[in-house]
């Protein structure tokens, strides 16, 4: 059973921490954790505007921090997920000789969506529409476990 996710987006302050956060809520028994494949960003809590959007949906993000993506995480998950194309390159880019560990992106578990990835509501200014996407992709992710 997978028992530790990653979540993985450019800057770990919109998408990633959001869903970590929202399926943290759904699948407690699951450690998660997320990062960003940038640096940028490393100490800082998320986006503003994304922490108002998920807490008016009951999901509290303020405990959490950006941190950078590193290879050592291939070891620590069991699965990484990454919010879009770029993110899943630059993850593969950084895969360990004989890692195993799966990468795959959010939107492979909503495929309903008819989306190939999460769009980053720091540039879409989408923030609900993100969420919307997080959680439908958070649900498929919980009944794949």
């Amino acid at each position: 059973m997978t028992s530790r996710i990653l979540f993985v987006c450019l800057g770990n302050i919109c998408r990633s921490p959001a869903a970590e956060g929202v399926f943290r809520q759904m699948a407690p028994e699951v450690e998660t954790d997320s990062a960003g494949t940038g640096h940028w960003h490393v100490g800082e809590p998320p986006y503003t505007d994304m922490q108002t959007a998920a807490r008016a949906r009951g999901v509290e993000l303020a405990d959490l921090r950006a941190r950078q993506f590193k290879p050592e995480d291939f070891a620590r998950f069991d699965l990484i997920i990454a919010m879009d194309d770029a993110n899943l390159c630059d993850i593969e880019a950084l895969r360990p000789a004989g890692s195993e560990t799966p990468v795959r992106l959010f939107t492979d578990y909503a495929p309903s969506l008819g989306m190939d990835h999460i769009p980053d509501p720091y540039y879409t200014r989408d923030f609900e529409g993100a969420l919307d996407l997080i959680e439908a992709a958070s649900a498929g992710l919980k009944a794949n476990l």
